[in-house]
């Protein structure tokens, strides 16, 4: 009579998870980059192996194309939160912010390819929208609270005031032929919240 033998998997090695945490930044990275250019449409074969991995690999990571664009959504945001520490680090408030805008504008170049993803995922509204939403407010409160200390920021400046006025720019001016445009009516909105 034969017995059912169960053999465990050896744990993953440093190498392994290394190797696979790698593999998912590329992922990421490379995803960025096609929906940056506006390829929504682009296969998930294709964005694997411009990544230099096998499709398997991709699907390990990201089940479906949808859980690809939130993981890139959230990366991105992730990614404008360092950007904003660092130029914080580096830069007077009101300095900071300026450069950090144009991050944020290449952001939303980044989030314009998935739109159509993120809306076909939940009824017009990606999953996490909200939430996406307030770090962003977050993330602006960093440099009004610090503008606001070192006295170049007006008092009576309100974030979510500031992440609406940037929301607006990008839906007027977010194309990438209209890069000019959205830097100048950036300077306005810096220039407007000067103490």
């Amino acid at each position: 009579m034969l017995r059912n033998v169960h053999i465990e998997e050896p744990p993953p090695t440093r190498a392994r998870m290394a190797e696979a945490r790698r593999n998912r930044e590329t992922l990421l990275e490379v995803a960025a980059r096609v929906f940056r250019s506006g390829a929504s449409s682009a296969s998930l074969a294709t964005i694997a192996h411009e990544a230099g991995v096998g499709i398997g690999t991709l699907y390990r990571h990201f089940p479906t194309r949808e859980a690809l664009v939130e993981a890139v959504y959230r990366d991105q945001i992730d990614r404008l939160g360092e950007g904003a520490r660092e130029l914080l680090a580096g830069h007077p408030p009101t300095v900071a912010f300026r450069l950090w805008m144009d991050l944020f504008r290449d952001w939303a170049a980044t989030k314009h390819g998935m739109i159509d993803t993120l809306r076909s995922t939940t009824n017009g509204a990606p999953r996490g929208a909200g939430e996406m939403r307030a770090r962003l407010t977050e993330l602006v409160r960093m440099f009004v609270d610090s503008g606001q200390r070192a006295g170049d920021v007006r008092s009576d400046v309100e974030p979510a005031d500031v992440s609406a006025l940037l929301a607006g720019v990008l839906s007027t001016s977010g194309a990438p032929d209209q890069k000019d445009q959205a830097g100048r009516m950036f300077d306005v909105i810096i220039n407007g919240l000067r103490a």
